[in-house]
């Protein structure tokens, strides 16, 4: 990724080398305008969501974490003693992270990656870089090939239903075309603007029919308090 093409990693980097940063924007044509307050980015274990945590704990063996932005959980896992690959497509939060003191860190596509791993770890709806159902094919495929006998993976996401509730509290997707979790993104940093990005948000049931098509099992294992979850995924 090209650093002028890279929002977030920019945000990463300003405040780890100032301790401050600018707003990181997002936008999408099916929301106002919105932003992620980068200061979350580098959160402790003990400011993570419940979910995360558990994420965390579930983790064993050697771990990949996936879109591992500023490295706030892989170095919450080596704080545990575990062993942890961070990847980002970022070269920005790739140097982050490494001066931050992830120890295996690697500027890295989750679908050209190659290797083995007990769990992989896709948290902060990181399942989200699938973008759109058709895509779950691929996924499956690539993680299956990256999973050790045995292994698991633990993502998290939400089902984004509540967006279209009326007053009444019905869901109405009529008019909808495709799946309602598929979105489009784009993130601006100062004045640096990144390309349009398809972006997924996957409810449980769709996630668990997707495993079960593609050779595989779907728990969940905990839930938020506003339609988020953890899944842990493994072969059948």
């Amino acid at each position: 990724m090209r650093e002028d093409k890279d929002p977030m990693g920019q945000a990463i980097a300003d405040f780890h080398n100032t301790g401050k940063a600018a707003r990181l924007r997002v936008f999408s044509p099916m929301f106002e305008e919105d932003e992620i307050p980068v200061k979350t980015l580098f959160r402790s274990l003990d400011d993570m969501p419940a979910i995360e945590q558990e994420a965390l704990r579930l983790a064993k063996g050697s771990i990949l974490d996936v879109g591992a932005g500023a490295g706030c959980h892989s170095l919450a896992l080596q704080e545990m003693g575990k062993r942890v690959t961070a990847i980002d497509i970022s070269p920005l939060a790739v140097t982050t992270m490494r001066d931050r003191g992830v120890r295996d860190t690697r500027q890295q596509d989750f679908f050209t990656l190659q290797g083995c791993f007990d769990t992989i770890l896709m948290l902060m709806n990181g399942i989200g870089i699938v973008g759109v159902l058709d895509r779950m094919p691929s996924f499956f495929m690539q993680l299956d090939s990256l999973l050790a006998p045995g292994g698991q993976l633990l993502c998290d996401s939400s089902d984004i239903c509540y967006i279209f509730e009326d007053e009444d509290g019905i869901i109405d997707l009529t008019g909808i075309e495709g799946y309602y979790g598929e979105l489009t993104y784009q993130m601006q940093y100062r004045n640096v603007k990144g390309d349009p990005f398809p972006w997924l948000f996957i409810d449980p049931e769709t996630l668990a029919d997707q495993a079960i098509a593609h050779g595989f099992h779907c728990e969940i294992v905990a839930r938020g308090g506003h339609y988020d979850y953890l899944a842990r995924i493994t072969r059948r």
